[in-house]
């Protein structure tokens, strides 16, 4: 199965949070899109790792993607090196995908600066042709290299190269978000507090979709970082 964008976390909600609505867009657009989450969040203060997974694919399901996997790689302690680097290439290799989004390129959480340059490296590294992978019938898979890697924007204010427009999107997004009951805020919810579960944080999603709006003269948008320069075709390209 060949996608048009494929959506890289660190963690299931990463991607809801980052780039939710922007992936509902582009689902809505006609695109294939799919998401890969690295870990399934076991060291989460709330919630379990069979409750995450249960949480992912509810949010998969509000998002219609197509397909979502999880590379189980260990949570807080994967490492950017060969092994989880072939790991990850075997997956590009087997979705084709011309888009990568993925994490933030520095943030609170040491796994999504971690996440995002073992995304971006292993885009790189899939279109090395002597570079073996195998496939799930184990057969040699051929190379591919994503034409763009963007990575979107989590707990702190990076300020991002573009925007993207998603005014008709963000309910989705905040319904693909509240998806992961255990994680964010729930008046009735008895377990720890935490960073995520403030009725604050969840409002910041909102406001922050809202101001990148603003500064575009849109309701709202959301922010992505480059690894190169964007080019367009024509200056009436921009909205």
């Amino acid at each position: 199965m060949k996608l048009d964008i494929l959506a890289i976390g660190a963690h299931p909600d990463d991607v809801e949070l980052g780039c939710g609505a922007t992936i509902a867009k582009e689902v809505a657009n006609g695109k294939k899109v799919g998401i890969i989450d690295l870990t399934r969040g076991e060291l989460g203060t709330r919630g379990t790792a069979e409750t995450r997974d249960e949480e992912a694919l509810a949010a998969a399901e509000i998002l219609n993607v197509m397909v979502r996997e999880n590379m189980r790689f260990a949570d807080g302690f994967f490492a950017n090196d060969k092994a989880h680097q072939l790991a990850l290439i075997s997956k590009i290799r087997k979705y084709q995908p011309d888009i990568v989004i993925c994490n933030a390129i520095d943030d609170r959480h040491i796994d999504h600066g971690k996440g995002s340059k073992l995304a971006s490296d292993a885009c790189f590294l899939s279109g090395l042709l002597k570079i073996e992978t195998l496939n799930e019938k184990g057969e040699v898979q051929k190379p591919w290299r994503p034409k763009q890697v963007y990575h979107f924007i989590q707990w702190k204010n990076i300020e991002p190269d573009f925007v993207v427009d998603v005014s008709d999107f963000i309910d989705l997004k905040m319904k693909s978000v509240l998806a992961y009951k255990t994680q964010f805020f729930s008046e009735d919810s008895k377990e720890p507090q935490t960073p995520i579960s403030s009725k604050n944080f969840t409002d910041s999603v909102i406001y922050r979709a809202r101001d990148l709006g603003r500064l575009i003269s849109v309701e709202y948008a959301e922010g992505f970082t480059v690894e190169r320069y964007v080019g367009v075709n024509s200056l009436f390209d921009l909205i």
